[in-house]
């Protein structure tokens, strides 16, 4: 299997993530993962940094931070991987819409506008950040109306309240886009082209 070609440590790594999309793109680069609730209030950790005018990147970069840091506590010795991911349209930035209702409202207010994804990552050891990057993605959005919006949304189903867009792009959320900046790993939410290098550095990839 590639996965034992390739990792070279006798344990798996950890993504501190419930995430299926997450999990799914470190599945697929034949990385051996376990995965675990890092089980952090995002908003407490969120809501001071806003406050403090932190940007959305380092919003991300302290959750995935946060996330690494939580599991990587419970587990000693092994390599655990946090993650996250912001949005900001125009310096307004965007949550998971908690219901198709608040989905909707958030696409309209995306619509035929560039908005920004910010895709965060810290690798933890032993209680300690050895890594860390963010890695951003611009998309502009397709001119809607409501009635597309609500089309769209009945489609694609309870799915739009899991990613913080309302849309995964990998899905029907093509069909929202007329021009996207950036690689495929940071709009789905884990920028795996500065990760890999970092789990080489650690030697536990080849």
């Amino acid at each position: 299997m590639i996965a034992s070609n390739l990792w070279l440590s006798p344990t798996p790594l950890i993504l501190a993530s419930t995430s299926a999309t997450r999990r799914a793109l470190v599945d697929a680069a034949g990385i051996p993962v376990e995965t675990e609730d890092p089980a952090v209030d995002e908003r407490a950790i969120e809501a001071p940094l806003k406050a403090a005018g932190a940007s959305p990147r380092d919003v991300a970069l302290s959750l995935a931070c946060a996330k690494a840091l939580a599991v990587s506590q419970r587990h000693p010795g092994r390599l655990v991987l946090g993650g996250d991911q912001t949005l900001d349209c125009e310096g307004t930035s965007f949550s998971k819409p908690g219901d198709r209702e608040a989905a909707h409202r958030q696409l309209m207010d995306l619509a035929g506008r560039t908005h920004h994804l910010h895709a965060a990552a810290a690798l933890a050891r032993d209680g300690e950040i050895v890594f860390k990057t963010v890695s951003s993605a611009a998309l502009t959005m397709r001119a809607m109306d409501a009635a597309f919006v609500s089309r769209y949304l009945a489609a694609a189903g309870e799915a739009v309240t899991r990613s913080v867009g309302g849309y995964q792009l990998e899905g029907l959320g093509v069909h929202l886009f007329t021009a996207i900046t950036g690689d495929h790993f940071t709009i789905l939410g884990l920028p795996l082209l500065s990760i890999l290098p970092a789990l080489r550095r650690e030697a536990v990839l080849a």
